[in-house]
């Protein structure tokens, strides 16, 4: 009886976390659009390029892996695969998460001044950077897509992205609370996050990863998510583990991820 009332309630908390996050986008979408517009204009500001900088960011991080690996170091992959392809495909997306995951620490002390001290809509706060994020990489995959590989396979890159969004949405609002909460985590994040970079198949594909550590492929949502992408764009091989794990991983999120984030926004105006 007790394990039937859970499952009852942990599907009704799934049901609403994917409901009432679509929800709330919804009817907040023109103050999302501004807080999207005042966003974009606080971080370029006083710049000479202006907006151009939040495309410009991710081509020149990649600009810099691409001269250190592709040539000074040489590295080649196997069977035939143009590293060039490969890691320009994977980094993109990883860009696109880690700065995602790293912005949503901070996303609710970035925009105190905004609730701290007025009614608002706190609950569209994490989802901020996945909007503004996911519009940029969009841009970026789009030419970056049709380049290497084909313009037919731009709409797959489109779709990967939104899908990514969608994916990161229980992990934006965990990550918003934790981040407000727990300070320290902030200070440990970036090498949990350069960690996950080298434990992920961009730098190098699936089967280089020595035998003893294919664990970590297993365990990473993220190496699933970059072999779809790779199969997807370029045919790679993939199965059907890389979809499940991390579906299953989102569907056990979603639920207490909104919960959490619902009963702990009463006391978010008292931390910040």
């Amino acid at each position: 009886m007790f394990i039937i009332n859970f499952l009852k309630r942990y599907i009704f908390a799934t049901k609403l976390g994917l409901l009432e996050p679509l929800q709330a986008i919804y009817q907040h979408r023109y103050l999302l659009i501004l807080l999207i517009k005042r966003d974009i204009a606080t971080r370029t500001t006083g710049t000479i390029l202006g907006h151009f900088w939040l495309i410009f960011q991710p081509a020149l991080q990649i600009l810099g892996f691409w001269f250190l690996l592709d040539m000074v170091l040489k590295i080649k992959l196997p069977n035939g695969v143009a590293f060039i392809d490969y890691f320009l495909l994977g980094m993109l997306p990883w860009l696109f998460i880690s700065e995602i995951l790293s912005r949503s620490l901070n996303i609710l002390p970035e925009f105190g001044g905004l609730y701290k001290k007025s009614v608002f809509p706190i609950e569209i706060l994490p989802i901020l950077p996945i909007i503004l994020a996911a519009v940029l990489y969009i841009l970026v995959m789009i030419p970056t897509v049709g380049i290497l590989e084909n313009i037919n396979k731009i709409p797959i890159a489109i779709i990967s992205i939104l899908l990514i969004a969608i994916w990161l949405i229980p992990f934006a609002y965990l990550l918003s609370i934790i981040g407000l909460f727990l300070k320290d985590i902030g200070q440990f994040f970036p090498f949990m996050i350069t960690i996950t970079l080298y434990l992920t198949p961009i730098l190098y594909m699936p089967t280089q990863m020595p035998e003893a550590m294919q664990w970590a492929l297993i365990i990473n949502p993220i190496a699933d998510i970059m072999a779809l992408i790779h199969a997807g764009i370029q045919g790679l091989p993939w199965d059907w583990g890389n979809v499940l794990r991390p579906l299953i991983l989102w569907i056990l999120l979603i639920g207490p991820a909104w919960i959490l984030f619902k009963r702990a926004q009463p006391h978010i105006r008292e931390v910040v």
